[in-house]
Formats: C-alpha cells, sequence, structure tokens
C-alpha cells in the first residue's frame, strides 16, 4: 500500500507520495486538498493518506479504501 502526506508549504497545500520530493497533487485550502486528496486515493489503487497540521504534526491518517485499513478496531 502507498503512503502519501497531505502538507503545507509555501501557502499551498500539497499531496506528496512517500519517497517523492515532488507534489502529485497541489491544491489552495486544506479543506479542497483532503476531499480531492481522498478522491485521487480512491482512483489509483488506494493508499494511505497522513493529513498533517499546518505545524507539521499529523492530524489523523486515514485508508483509502477502508476495506485496505489493516486495524481491525472500532473508530
Amino acid at each position: 500500500m502507498k503512503n502519501y502526506h497531505l502538507t503545507k508549504k509555501d501557502d499551498q497545500w500539497k499531496l506528496i507520495s512517500e519517497g517523492n520530493d515532488k507534489a502529485t497533487k497541489v491544491f489552495a485550502t486544506k479543506k479542497e486538498a483532503v476531499q480531492k486528496s481522498a478522491e485521487y486515493l480512491k482512483n489509483n489503487n488506494g493508499g494511505s493518506l497522513k493529513i498533517h497540521l499546518e505545524n507539521g504534526k499529523i492530524q489523523e491518517e486515514r485508508t483509502y479504501p477502508l476495506s485496505s485499513d489493516p486495524k481491525k478496531s472500532k473508530g
């Protein structure tokens, strides 16, 4: 499963595949970035999306499709 990070840099939100320096997609707002990144992962074989806060800390992690989530716990 591919891992992606959604981070803010230079007033833009960037979807970056782990191990790459170049952004896969670039967005103006975090809301748009989360929505469009989810669509991108769903349409491109899925993966793990780590959504960062503006300060760089990971806010949450989502797996697409959900059936690929390795955790078998509620929530």
